[in-house]
């Protein structure tokens, strides 16, 4: 057997020009647009309107659309460096960017119509934010536990019910909906539509209060004899699971990539701040406890991306990928959590007040393990892969 060329096996880490230019210029926009917006968003709970345009003038609110559709004909890893890169400056801009790639234009890629594409894709790409309504009550950590119900009449769907936690629901003009259309069915009953604001019967309810990435918003979805066309179906009715199983594998990787650039952020002000903070007259960073716990948090870090990256580059290479992006979700979301509470821990008496930004990274690590799926739920994935 021939052994093939070092050089010929890139790191996973290693990046393409293409890559490269791509990481470097939402780099450069998130420290420039994003972070003098920061503090106001979070402050208020209201995302930058401004802000929300110039994401879509740089091209990153429909990444894998097709260029002929309006998009940057991007790739996964494209839309997983993207959110990385935000979400060191701002979580709630990352996974804004998050939901309307790895959900909403992914499952209108793969499960639509082709009229359907044609209609919604350039949408997407222009200026149309898109929401993923699956959550309930009573459906969170079980996900197909769906009340909200789908009867057919005629040519359309009545659609009644009310979703919880719905992410981008303020700024959303397109939602995909789940509901189910034969309870006795079980999951074999969920149905996926595509839901327009503006439609009869549909409100957005409730916002909430949250303690972190407050600037993204959550809110209620209500349905009250919700008229949707039966051409609005995304997928076939009844195959709504696997709408919503194969795009929540894929969501996952992004909130791996949200967690890792929050931990990324959280590390980068922390070193700063280390080089610069002076105690018993040298700075703290001379302390050789300080420089322990700092590479520790490192080495935390590089591993989250290196599960995140490669769950991505298996995902667009078409091999199997639902371990990986447990894993790296989980542990992506762990790394957040340790490194940004060290951030408040080293921060000191600055870490625990708002002028600095390490307290808002804290809070807003804390939702990493819970939403896409809890860590219990991908230690349960990881569980039955390893033991069959």
């Amino acid at each position: 057997m021939t052994a093939p060329a070092i050089d010929a096996i890139p790191a996973l880490t290693s990046l393409t020009e293409d890559e490269l230019l791509l990481r470097n210029s939402v780099r450069e926009f998130a420290l420039a647009q994003v972070r003098p917006l920061v503090r106001e968003m979070d402050e208020h709970a209201k995302f930058s309107k401004t802000l929300l345009a110039q994401l879509f003038d740089l091209g990153v609110m429909g990444i894998e659309i097709p260029e002929s559709e309006g998009g940057a004909g991007g790739t996964f890893f494209h839309s997983v460096l993207v959110v990385e890169e935000l979400s060191r400056v701002d979580p709630s801009v990352g996974v804004l960017v998050d939901v309307q790639n790895t959900l909403v234009i992914n499952a209108i890629l793969r499960w639509a119509s082709p009229e359907m594409k044609k209609r919604l894709l350039p949408r997407l790409a222009g200026g149309t934010v898109g929401a993923y309504a699956l959550s309930e009550a009573v459906s969170g950590s079980d996900a197909f536990a769906l009340q909200s119900r789908a009867r057919q009449d005629g040519d359309h769907f009545v659609l009644q019910g009310r979703k919880l936690w719905i992410t981008n629901a303020n700024e959303a003009d397109l939602f995909i909906v789940f509901a189910t259309v034969n309870p006795e069915a079980g999951y074999r009953g969920i149905t996926a539509f595509l839901v327009e604001r503006g439609t009869a019967g549909f409100t957005i309810g409730k916002k909430e209060d949250k303690l972190g990435i407050r600037a993204s918003s959550t809110c209620e979805l209500v349905l009250e004899d919700c008229r949707v066309p039966a051409s609005n179906v995304i997928g076939e009715v009844g195959k709504g699971y696997k709408v919503a199983i194969e795009t929540l594998n894929e969501g996952r990787i992004g909130i791996g990539a949200q967690m890792l650039g929050l931990a990324a952020g959280a590390l980068e002000h922390t070193v700063a701040y280390t080089r610069e903070r002076k105690q018993f007259g040298r700075t703290i960073a001379d302390f050789q406890g300080v420089q322990f716990q700092l590479a520790r948090a490192a080495t935390d870090v590089e591993a989250a991306r290196l599960l995140v990256y490669n769950a991505a580059r298996l995902r667009d290479l078409g091999k199997p990928f639902l371990t990986e992006a447990a894993m790296c979700k989980i542990f992506a979301s762990e790394v957040a959590e340790r490194v940004a509470s060290l951030a408040v821990n080293l921060f000191g008496g600055n870490g625990f007040v708002k002028e600095y930004p390490v307290e808002k990274l804290y809070r807003d690590a804390k939702i990493g393990q819970i939403y896409e799926g809890t860590s219990n739920l991908q230690l349960q994935t990881i569980a039955n892969e390893i033991l069959g």
